[in-house]
């Protein structure tokens, strides 16, 4: 299974169709969106299964119809999609708690954005940060997303850089046993 996951798009669709070209090269199985400016995949949806979550500012974190944080499961990877990787003063009350998933051993693997900074590490569990889609960002960082590669029990995740095909960050990772 691939994994195309983007954050932090903030309005900039001609990103957004360059990284359509990318992704109609990549074909990912889904498209994750992780927030500020989530309305930004509607581009995306035109070819692509997508699934997003809100940025902790936008008006659509406030709605009880639209969840802020989704559990789903990724080849027997219980997987949280989050904006902010914290909890944060704009949580609802029905909010998920992403530190007490991570904390219980809820979840294997935490995509998140609000950063804008890419990363992939394993503590408790993985966790990736695509990065931004912004043209320019105060961090230094360029334009980038993360792929995932599922495969049986290992998770394969690149950062890639969207106006080049660099490598920002990579990693393997099996998946751990329950205990």
């Amino acid at each position: 299974m691939r994994v195309l996951v983007i954050s932090d798009t903030h309005g900039e669709l001609g990103n957004v169709k360059k990284l359509m070209l990318r992704a109609l090269k990549l074909r990912p199985d889904l498209v994750i969106h992780l927030g500020d400016n989530y309305d930004d995949a509607n581009v995306l949806m035109e070819k692509f299964k997508v699934m997003r979550v809100p940025g902790v500012y936008e008006d659509a974190y406030f709605s009880p119809d639209v969840p802020n944080r989704i559990l789903i499961d990724l080849k027997g990877w219980t997987t949280l999609l989050v904006h902010s990787l914290r909890p944060h003063e704009n949580d609802q009350p029905w909010d998920l708690d992403p530190t007490k998933l991570i904390s219980k051993g809820v979840v294997d693997l935490v995509l998140h954005g609000h950063t804008h900074v890419p990363r992939v590490e394993r503590h408790e569990v993985v966790l990736v940060n695509p990065g931004h889609l912004k043209s320019e960002d105060k961090r230094g960082y360029p334009p980038s997303f993360a792929v995932l590669d599922v495969i049986e029990d290992e998770l394969k995740i690149s950062i890639e850089e969207l106006n080049s095909e660099k490598l920002l960050a990579e990693g393997r990772f099996p998946k751990r046993a329950v205990s």
